[in-house]
């Protein structure tokens, strides 16, 4: 699982989430803003940092490090990189460093060395699979007992999980955006099984059902009633939901397949309304672009 990657997601797109991890209370979490940062001059880089508000100068910094290996000089590293960031930084006054592990056994302390440090005032451990059962955590912080959870159970959780979140208000949180990080964990929690499987599994077997689907959809409508209205035609509507369908199938191709070719893409371009939302209903199934291009040359008698 690419934890880096997909912590500083989380953090970026809910700061009040890391503060709901610690168990503070979330109006701490006003004006903070997460951003990585590389120590200038140095090869040092900090996973992450939440940086208080500018009217706020005595507020701590926090610096976030996420480790799901076993590493013997992370407290070493960690510490050089904190100390060169306050030095680069003079505003900072307070500073508490945080440590996300996914079990106890990840970590390897350094009692001799670091003993006085390792305190609840400089640092805070926190350990994924002591956190409480997902049943029994907000949905919104359940999504980090979630990337330990065992693989057999995964889909389980995170359907259950998906239930919560679309049924709740989370303070800070938009549902929809949790929605696709839940969904990102298991794809990453089993790499093995197919997007189709996936999106089985977490109830979300029609890609029209998704998010980004539906948005783009209505934005295409949107467009074709200002159009419509314009030139008062009924076709203006059409239009504007058929520029928006091909344009977010264009996105979703290149985001599962890489760049297309531009005889993908012309042929695309080409398709009308309904070839399009028929080629939505067949993206789960479409892996390579060679598998694109079959489905392309299979329509032509249809189009």
């Amino acid at each position: 699982m690419r934890t880096d990657s997909l912590f500083y997601s989380i953090f970026q797109s809910f700061p009040s989430l890391f503060f709901e991890l610690l168990g503070k209370p979330i109006d701490e979490a006003a004006g903070y803003r997460f951003t990585s940062v590389e120590v200038k001059q140095t090869a040092f880089r900090i996973d992450g940092v939440f940086v208080p508000p500018d009217d706020q100068p005595n507020a701590p910094v926090y610096f976030v490090e996420i480790q799901f290996q076993r590493d013997p000089v992370l407290y070493r590293r960690l510490f050089s990189e904190v100390l060169l960031y306050l030095r680069q930084h003079v505003s900072a006054k307070r500073w508490q460093a945080v440590v996300i592990y996914p079990y106890p056994s990840v970590e390897a302390p350094e009692p001799e060395t670091f003993g006085e440090w390792m305190t609840a005032s400089y640092i805070q451990v926190v350990y994924l699979n002591a956190l409480p059962d997902i049943s029994e955590l907000p949905p919104e912080v359940g999504i980090f007992r979630l990337m330990v959870e065992p693989e057999a159970t995964v889909s389980t959780a995170a359907r259950d999980l998906i239930q919560r979140v679309q049924q709740s208000e989370a303070a800070g949180a938009t549902p929809a955006r949790l929605v696709e990080l839940i969904e990102t964990i298991v794809v990453y929690a089993l790499p093995r099984c197919s997007r189709q499987e996936i999106a089985a599994m977490l109830g979300l077997t029609d890609i029209k059902e998704t998010r980004v689907y539906q948005d783009a959809l209505e934005e295409g409508r949107e467009e074709g009633r200002e159009e419509g209205r314009e030139e008062g035609r009924e076709e203006g509507r059409e239009e504007g939901r058929e520029a928006a369908t091909r344009s977010l199938l264009l996105r979703l191709l290149t985001r599962k397949l890489g760049t297309l070719s531009a005889a993908s893409q012309a042929a695309i371009a080409q398709l009308p309304l309904e070839m399009l939302e028929r080629l939505s209903e067949a993206l789960f199934d479409i892996d390579t672009e060679a598998d694109l291009q079959a489905w392309l040359a299979s329509q032509q008698g249809d189009a």
